[in-house]
């Protein structure tokens, strides 16, 4: 049966309606079937709920009225994020329909930027169970904590060691909180039913001596697992996986840089996965990019990118413009020359040593930095290869405040009337530069995008709506396709689809505002469109495939699950 029919059937009259075997406290306690005070006096005979809910039916548009009031009275975005939270441990069915509605207001909340400051608190507001924690004491019992799980039919699994969550850092066990927010997101964005959504914590220990030193954390209280040891115990935890959740997919989410490329290398080809901070990230600033040229009314192959920070959302940038280079045509020497990368050494050189694995084909030759004046011998800084280097995109994966000077910037009018700036790190503390001040820098000529989610600028007369080049645009769409179309393994060439895809989706009054990213609230639509796209070119790569003569329309809808009661039937 399909995701969007999830234990769903029709009567002799074609009437939808929801089997359900299960009655009084037992029902009320299950999150995916509980309907509160809105059963009806029918359902209530039925299932042995008489008297454990108040008399008066309530009906579904009168709750949403209610658990929006109790979001509107938290005093805080953490107090808003808990209330939330609790709502979906109690009803699924209302919480998605709620922040469905509202979703550009409790985007923000349930997952970034709120969701941070979640992790951070984790083990002092823990609330409820959700999703499974590995160790590698019960790693071999997955299949057995398999058979005790709520969801019996895992399509996306995202699981988090907590060591880089967003740019905070080794959180633990408190890193959970970013699986949850992230499947909340598959469910609201590409209709993944909630049961059909695992979240995992692996915890193998954590650096963060706060939390050592915390009597409340929950996690393993000892050092993290590194090496050999931590590379059998995620092969362990893949094979687990594999043997248990066959039909799932796997995202890895906020592993360091260097695990995230090696997990991720080693096991794409094991079983259906993806990195978001790598692709997902890659994936929708090539989007914004691409949207940037169009209204520049120039190419990908006109532009010299200089990417700030080369971790795994750095490197994944630089990765996914370089497949959109190949795409137009460009030859593999020509992309790679136009692409830089830098760290906190500055630009990155293949004369270094100790060179991270996954910087190295972004590496320049030193011998390009000759004659360029350096403040410190062997190093070339933002500043100075910008200085150097006609430079007409800055993307910030750095997760450093302000990085990007006023002299950056305006230097890059010397080469370009309108340069691309996108600080895209967050939490928004860790913005590479507010939009405000960019707008400022260049007399409004700058097109601006960031990871954080900004108010609207005010500058010179006009409005500036600051597109949020958030990976949810990307990662539930390529989810959806994966399930639809059952391949085998995710490649670079769907992130390169849903790229182009986002950016055709991106209406031309937005990019004639400067705005190259659509809204949060288009969100369902944006992934409908995009996972139409991915399949699209799965279809057409593999006519002989599962998608051989099937709409693509239908198959979609099917697999997207609505947040509306159905009437119930015991059985």
């Amino acid at each position: 049966m399909a995701a969007g029919k999830y234990l769903r059937w029709k009567d002799e009259n074609g009437n939808e309606f929801r089997p359900v075997s299960i009655s009084g406290n037992a029902l009320l306690n299950d999150r995916t079937l509980n309907k509160s005070s809105a059963f009806s006096f029918e359902e209530r005979e039925a299932f042995n709920l008489a008297g454990l809910l108040p008399p008066k039916p309530q009906t579904f548009e009168d709750q949403l009225k209610r658990v929006y009031q109790g979001f509107l009275s938290a005093c805080s975005d953490i107090e808003q994020y808990q209330y939330l939270r609790a709502l979906q441990d109690r009803n699924e069915t209302l919480f998605y329909a709620l922040v469905s509605r509202h979703i550009e207001e409790m985007a923000p909340i349930i997952y970034t930027p709120t969701v941070g400051k979640a992790c951070q608190e984790f083990s002092h507001r823990y609330q409820k169970d959700r999703g499974l924690y590995i160790t590698a004491e019960n790693v071999d019992q997955m299949g057995e904590m398999a058979r005790h799980f709520a969801g019996k039919d895992i399509k996306i699994i995202v699981v988090t060691d907590s060591q880089g969550i967003l740019g905070l850092g080794d959180l633990g066990i408190g890193g959970m909180g970013i699986p949850i927010g992230k499947l909340s997101l598959y469910t609201l964005g590409a209709g993944i039913h909630p049961a059909r959504c695992l979240p995992i914590a692996l915890d193998v220990g954590t650096d963060n001596q706060d939390l050592l030193n915390d009597p409340m954390y929950l996690g393993l209280p000892q050092k993290r697992m590194r090496g050999q040891e931590y590379q059998d115990f995620i092969e362990k935890f893949v094979a687990q996986t594999k043997l248990h959740f066959p039909e799932a997919v796997l995202q890895w989410e906020d592993f360091s840089k260097s695990n995230a490329f090696d997990n991720l290398s080693k096991y794409e080809d094991e079983l259906p996965s993806f990195n978001d901070d790598i692709q997902g990230t890659g994936s929708v600033v090539l989007a914004g990019v691409i949207g940037a040229t169009k209204i520049k009314n120039e190419t990908l192959g006109e532009q010299v990118y200089a990417v700030y920070g080369a971790g795994a959302g750095g490197v994944g940038v630089a990765d996914q413009i370089f497949a959109g280079l190949l795409k137009e045509g460009i030859s593999h020497q020509e992309a790679r020359d136009r692409i830089f990368i830098l760290d906190s050494r500055g630009v990155v050189f293949d004369n270094r040593e100790g060179l991270d694995e996954y910087k190295k084909r972004y590496a320049k030759p030193f011998s390009l930095a000759e004659g360029w004046s350096l403040a410190e011998e062997g190093k070339a800084s933002l500043g100075e290869l910008i200085d150097n280097t006609p430079v007409t995109v800055l993307l910030g994966c750095s997760g450093v405040g302000g990085a990007f000077k006023e002299s950056h910037v305006k230097k890059m009018l010397e080469y370009t009337e309108r340069p691309m700036v996108f600080p895209l790190s967050n939490p928004t503390d860790n913005c590479e530069a507010l939009p405000e001040d960019v707008y400022k820098w260049t007399n409004g000529q700058a097109i601006v995008a960031t990871g954080s989610p900004f108010d609207d600028v005010e500058y010179n007369g006009n409005l500036y709506r600051i597109g949020q080049g958030n990976n949810v645009f990307i990662f539930p769409a390529v989810g959806l396709a994966t399930i639809v179309a059952g391949v085998s393994k995710i490649t670079m060439e769907m992130f390169t689809t849903a790229s182009f895809a986002l950016a055709e989706y991106v209406s031309q009054e937005d990019l004639d505002s400067g705005c190259v990213f659509p809204r949060m609230r288009e969100l369902k639509d944006v992934s409908g469109f995009v996972a139409k796209a991915i399949l699209k070119q799965i279809q057409e790569t593999d006519p002989q495939g599962c998608l051989s003569g099937k709409d693509i329309d239908q198959e979609i809808a099917e697999h997207m699950w609505e947040p509306i009661y159905l009437p119930y039937r015991r059985v």
